[in-house]
């Protein structure tokens, strides 16, 4: 008897412990700005509890902000904060003024983000990306950052699929439905998975951005994958 006491008083320990350490991840929308800044507009999810993971997360989407806002002489690269970068950024605009005085051009940058997707094994995040720096047209890249919810690192593409190639089979036909109605121009005998895959309540998200597999005018093409069919393939959200 008194054996069975201490087995159920271990079990509730157990039990106790493991919701302690399965802590949720949760997102605030943060804005970033610096003291100089006048063209430049952030509002990203970060997320805001003080673990490993948490800080993991943050990091990654941080780095996708001052990377997006490289530019010019001033390596952003080495920018140590977002703020640093957005101070770099407006200080290539003063020297591009600076140089071209006459110009009427007008910079600007804006990066957004959100949670598209939360589960006990994945977290989705996408990130949308929005420069011009005086162009014929402004730049506009859409990025999904997946990460491994218990660690906080992200998932390479290859690290999400089972059997990548089985996926790839499936996604080309989704791939055919999605644009068989359009007059898209790009070359429908090759395919590729595009570089931006993740989650969302619906299934899957393959999207590619401008440029990557078709001309300026075609645009950005992005098509779902239902759950139903994809999780034969997958690692992550299986169940």
């Amino acid at each position: 008897m008194l054996k069975n006491k201490y087995l159920l008083i271990a079990c509730v320990f157990y039990m106790l412990f493991s919701c302690k350490t399965d802590v949720p991840i949760n997102f605030t929308e943060t804005n970033f700005t610096s003291e100089n800044n006048q063209i430049v507009e952030i509002n990203i999810p970060l997320a805001h509890a003080e673990s490993d993971v948490a800080k993991s997360i943050n990091a990654a989407i941080k780095n996708y902000v001052i990377k997006a806002l490289q530019i010019g002489e001033l390596n952003n690269s080495t920018a140590k904060s977002v703020e640093e970068s957005i101070e770099n950024f407006n200080q290539e605009f003063t020297n591009f003024i600076s140089d071209f005085p006459e110009s009427a051009q007008e910079w600007e940058a804006q990066i957004d983000g959100e949670v598209i997707f939360k589960a006990q094994d994945i977290i989705s995040v996408s990130l949308t990306a929005y420069t011009n720096t005086g162009g014929a047209h402004g730049s506009l890249n859409i990025s999904f950052l997946n990460f491994d919810a218990a660690t906080g690192k992200l998932i390479d593409n290859n690290a999400l699929f089972s059997d990548i190639e089985g996926f790839k089979t499936i996604a080309k036909k989704h791939f055919e439905t999605s644009i068989k109605d359009k007059d898209l121009l790009l070359d429908r005998e090759i395919f590729q998975l595009p570089e931006n895959i993740g989650y969302s309540d619906d299934g899957i998200i393959l999207l590619y951005n401008t440029y990557e597999i078709a001309p300026y005018a075609t645009g950005i093409i992005e098509f779902n994958i239902p759950f139903d069919d994809a999780k034969p393939y997958l690692v992550f959200n299986r169940f």
